[in-house]
């Protein structure tokens, strides 16, 4: 049964709905404000995973994308999308022999942060009579090579080996607990520093630094600012999630994304239960931030177990029956998504697109 032309409440739940319209005007407020900078825009697709949304992405003006993972590479470059960073090391003998295929059909930079890797990665190219492009990362607390000296005599080393392309830098470093836009700014500065040194660094030493790739949703228009940057992967604006938006700064982007949940037990006059438990509403790095209840006052999502989402009702704005359909706006937008097959894309609450979350589950 084709789903187009549904109203969303005659859906089955849980589904996973985009307002198209927040979506587009989401995508379109990024691409404004880059047409407005010397920096470019190189989105992250891990909180969508979706390759049409990446290319609706690229059409809007973004330079490539940003992936975490080498599956998602594969699934976005099989789409047709050529400009593709992989920020994240590949180390493993079966992943090599992927890189090398995906190399030669698309652009792709890959991350390093170590001497042996960066000869792996050589090596399997050379065999194959191909370069791959690599940009080293510098430490932000996760993987990477310590700013300074030591990246300085890896990149020596990098541009030594004849599988490779040495194309830059790049760094990432989460800043969510900085709530306010100036202490952010404060904190990003500060952290870029020695990355920007040792940029300038590397190129004393005459090696070309084309690229020094950074930046969040939570710092679109702070890295710009930063003497050096040359582009930012913004990822999260194209749906944004309740964590993102509490964070000051960001009003120009909306919730786009939301989980359809259906109201299937009132145990009492102040709860009701939802048939959205913690395997399909995703999970927040820990922060104890809940999903938000759309649209609706007096309602407030107070746990999550396995297939249930608990319900505290305080004098609600309109009342709630079994049956009754709700919206959710995830924690999470990225954690979300990848629980599901498909985005059900709508327009004026009618049912406009189905598109498969290409890219989920790719653990590999």
């Amino acid at each position: 049964m084709s789903l187009i032309g549904l109203d969303k409440y005659e859906l089955d739940t849980p589904s996973l709905l985009i307002d198209l319209e927040i979506m587009d005007r989401n995508i379109s407020a990024m691409a404004d404000y880059y047409e407005g900078v010397r920096v470019d825009l190189r989105p992250h697709v891990k909180p969508h995973k979706c390759p049409i949304i990446a290319h609706k992405q690229l059409e809007a003006g973004a330079i490539g994308i940003t992936c975490q993972k080498l599956g998602e590479a594969e699934v976005m470059a099989s789409a047709g999308i050529r400009n593709i960073l992989i920020a994240n090391q590949i180390a493993n003998k079966q992943k090599l022999h992927r890189l090398m295929g995906l190399a030669r059909h698309s652009d792709v930079i890959v991350g390093v942060d170590s001497l042996k890797n960066a000869r792996q990665i050589s090596n399997a190219a050379s065999e194959r009579g191909i370069k791959v492009n690599v940009a080293m990362e510098i430490s932000g607390g996760r993987c990477g090579v310590e700013a300074g000296e030591p990246a300085v005599s890896l990149a020596r080393e990098l541009v030594k080996l004849r599988g490779l392309r040495f194309r830059g830098i790049w760094f990432h470093k989460g800043l969510g607990r900085y709530k306010k836009v100036e202490e952010r700014r404060k904190a990003h500065f500060e952290l870029l520093r020695p990355v920007i040194e040792t940029k300038d660094m590397i190129e004393d030493a005459g090696i070309d630094v084309e690229i020094v790739s950074t930046g969040s949703t939570g710092t679109y228009n702070i890295s710009p600012e930063v003497p050096g940057v040359t582009e930012v992967q913004a990822g999260k604006y194209v749906f944004m999630d309740r964590v993102y938006k509490a964070l000051e700064g960001l009003e120009p982007f909306d919730y786009a994304l939301t989980i359809l949940a259906t109201v299937i037990s009132r145990p009492s006059r102040d709860r009701a239960i939802i048939d959205v438990g913690l395997k399909s509403r995703g999970s927040n790095y820990g922060a104890l931030v809940l999903p938000l209840v759309k649209d609706m006052e007096g309602v407030e999502l107070i746990r999550f177990s396995a297939e249930h989402g608990h319900l505290k009702l305080e004098s609600p704005s309109r009342e709630l029956k079994v049956g009754d359909k709700l919206e959710l706006i995830p924690s999470n937008c990225g954690t979300t998504a990848n629980l599901y097959d498909e985005y059900i894309g709508v327009r004026n609450d009618s049912v406009e697109v189905v598109w498969p979350i290409s890219a989920r589950g790719k653990a590999q």
